[in-house]
């Protein structure tokens, strides 16, 4: 099962005095990118596949300065589109959720990936990426590539953790190491 889709989200935050009441509510529709898919692999092994770069440089990224962990930051790399990328790990919950931080300044977004068993031996695998910025069209576009890649992500990890077939589906994505 893969799904991709672009989607709309209000955020609302707000803010509250003790002294006296006062809420300030800020409500803006934010674009995000979901997609997901299902995985014929226990949850541990899913979730274990995100953290641990030995197994994600086997679908995903080809360097990372090292393994996920709540706090931290570390930095991922795809040498064939000479790109390293900054990121900042904001939560992690065991075989739950993976919350991060990445690129830089202005231009960060936040990626959750979100972790469900489905029976005694699928997981099914969400990713939001969220936070875009710029004029509508850029946040469009941005909106669209995300869905992609992740959703290319998501085909890459199910070829190698049910098949053991690395499919080199991001390396193989752009022409002539364009990006």
């Amino acid at each position: 099962m893969l799904y991709g889709s672009v989607f709309l989200e209000t955020i609302t935050h707000g803010i509250i005095d003790n002294n006296k009441t006062k809420i300030m509510v800020i409500n803006k529709t934010a674009a995000a990118a979901k997609t997901e898919m299902l995985i014929r692999r226990l949850v541990s092994e899913v979730f274990e596949a995100f953290t641990n770069p030995e197994i994600t440089t086997k679908f995903w990224f080809t360097k990372s300065s090292g393994r996920l962990e709540e706090g931290k930051k570390r930095e991922w790399t795809w040498e064939m589109y000479n790109l390293t990328v900054p990121v900042f790990v904001k939560s992690i919950v065991p075989g739950k959720t993976i919350l991060i931080e990445w690129g830089k300044d202005p231009n960060k977004t936040t990626v959750e990936w979100t972790f469900r068993q489905v029976n005694d031996h699928s997981t099914l695998v969400s990713i939001v990426h969220s936070g875009f910025t710029g004029s509508e069209e850029e946040i469009n576009s941005q909106v669209v590539d995300s869905t992609g890649g992740f959703s290319l992500v998501l085909a890459g990890l199910k070829a190698y953790l049910e098949h053991g077939v690395q499919l080199n589906l991001i390396a193989d994505r752009y022409s002539e190491g364009k990006h």
